[in-house]
């Protein structure tokens, strides 16, 4: 009686399920056609009578002026000086500017000058990818945001080949199986990595991973569970993808391991203005008992700027330079918001406790060329994030002739600082003790030794230039043109 019981309810069941998958698969199938059929009233022929081939950009904040940014208006260039046949078109959320004003700020902030228009279409929605949208379960919130941004991007204008440039990985199979578009992606950082998965696993304290949940097992368990279904997902949505570009060894290693598509992923190193830098003309250094010790990034929490603080005061407290020289440590960096602010003061704070406030000076947002000043007077480059994913900064203060410390992690230890040429190019630490020892070394050296270091590094940047850039992103998104 129990079995014809289960057996009457579980036949229905079944039925009711094949039924209702077969009517998603016809639905989904109806919204296809309907998109193409979209895309044709859309879209018009060009002046030679052909349509021309549309090549979209997913970049929700293509006004921000940061690295990401970089990537994408070189990309841009790079195609328009490529492909004759192709118009560009730029997803976007900044509804504050011009298409003018955007393309303007692109040239203002990085030298890049467009050969042809770019097709910009304004998105409404952009506040559903906003973190502050999502105080709880934000990688989720914001992923299954961008789904929706992204369907608003899809009707207002559907591409032949569509490229996500932010990290919006929950938009690819949206393009790909409604939109009918080959898709490609630029990941700088994985949403999810398995450094993320560890910190939580291991229940260190972390500014994403918050002490009230190391603290109990039950949250962290929890949170591991969510973590891991988010990483499942990450990888399943990534995975659809036709090409998929990386801009480092260390993001490599996550987005094969997440996305498991080896065959399609390749590195193609960020762009960086190398150039600007390396004509700051390289001097042996004056005799003098005074340098200057310079760090360069945004005063956003996983910078670990306390670290840097920490490391200088251990270095002039222990007194280990063997004589008496006049040391500051420069702080420059962005703030974008009230709470950037806020840290920028808490350092202030840290510096006044450690006894160092007369020795640490801050430049917030200051003109470039007042970095490229404070740089090229410069002993050191310093920079402390751990598992940063590439480290744009740390290649500007070697092109620029500072003799550098970075983190023994991420995209410095792969990528960055690595021998060229079997010769020296920087150096790196990983903790308070370490970094204070290795500065105090570096000032051991002789001007003649860090003067060889210094040339050396300059010498390795080259691999990160635009050129470089334009010859390894071509190769890699020739399969979306075939």
């Amino acid at each position: 009686a129990c079995f014809r019981l289960l057996c009457s309810l579980l036949i229905p069941a079944l039925f009711l399920s094949g039924l209702l998958c077969v009517c998603l698969v016809v639905l989904l199938w109806g919204i296809r056609l309907w998109i193409q059929q979209r895309k044709k009233q859309l879209t018009s022929a060009g002046k030679d009578g052909k349509r021309p081939l549309l090549v979209a950009f997913f970049h929700p904040y293509c006004n921000a002026g940061g690295g990401g940014e970089r990537v994408l208006w070189c990309a841009v260039r790079t195609l328009q000086k490529k492909y004759r046949n192709v118009t560009c078109v730029v997803y976007t959320g900044d509804r504050d500017a011009t298409g003018e004003e955007i393309v303007e700020g692109a040239f203002r902030r990085f030298n890049i000058k467009l050969t042809h228009p770019v097709k910009f279409v304004f998105l409404e929605k952009r506040y559903l990818v906003e973190a502050s949208l999502y105080p709880h379960f934000t990688l989720l919130g914001q992923s299954l945001g961008s789904v929706l941004l992204g369907w608003e991007a899809l009707l207002k204008c559907v591409p032949d080949i569509y490229i996500d440039s932010m990290g919006y990985a929950f938009t690819l199979p949206l393009f790909k199986y409604l939109g009918g578009c080959h898709v490609g992606c630029y990941v700088h950082y994985p949403t999810i990595s398995t450094d993320m998965l560890s910190v939580v696993r291991n229940q260190d304290t972390r500014f994403n991973n918050a002490a009230f949940i190391t603290n109990s097992p039950l949250f962290s368990k929890f949170k591991l569970v969510y973590y891991y279904f988010f990483a499942f997902l990450y990888g399943l949505v990534g995975s659809c993808s036709d090409v998929i570009m990386v801009n480092s060894s260390w993001t490599l290693n996550h987005i094969l391991s997440l996305w498991r598509a080896g065959a399609c992923t390749s590195v193609v190193h960020p762009p960086c203005d190398v150039q600007t830098f390396l004509d700051i003309p390289l001097e042996e250094e004056k005799s003098t008992n005074e340098y200057s010790i310079v760090s360069v990034g945004q005063f956003r929490p996983e910078k670990d700027h306390p670290l840097q603080i920490r490391a200088f005061a251990k270095l002039l407290k222990e007194k280990r330079l063997g004589q008496q020289l006049s040391l500051k440590l420069s702080l420059i960096g962005g703030c974008r918001n009230q709470q950037d602010e806020e840290r920028v003061n808490n350092l202030k704070c840290l510096c006044k406790e450690l006894g160092v406030s007369d020795d640490v000076t801050f430049g917030i947002n200051i003109p470039f060329e007042e970095l490229k000043r404070r740089l090229a007077e410069a002993t050191i480059g310093l920079h402390t994030m751990w598992n940063e994913h590439f480290g744009i900064g740390v290649v500007e203060c070697m092109a620029a002739g500072t003799v550098i410390l970075a983190h023994n992690s991420g995209g410095p230890k792969l990528d960055i600082v690595v021998p060229y040429e079997g010769r020296i190019t920087g150096f790196l630490a990983e903790n308070e003790d370490s970094y204070a020892e290795t500065m105090a070394y570096i000032l051991s050296l002789s001007p003649e030794k860090r003067l060889e270091i210094r040339e050396n590094a300059r010498r390795s940047v080259h691999r990160f230039s635009d050129q470089h850039f334009e010859e390894t992103f071509l190769l890699s998104v020739e399969p979306l043109f075939k």
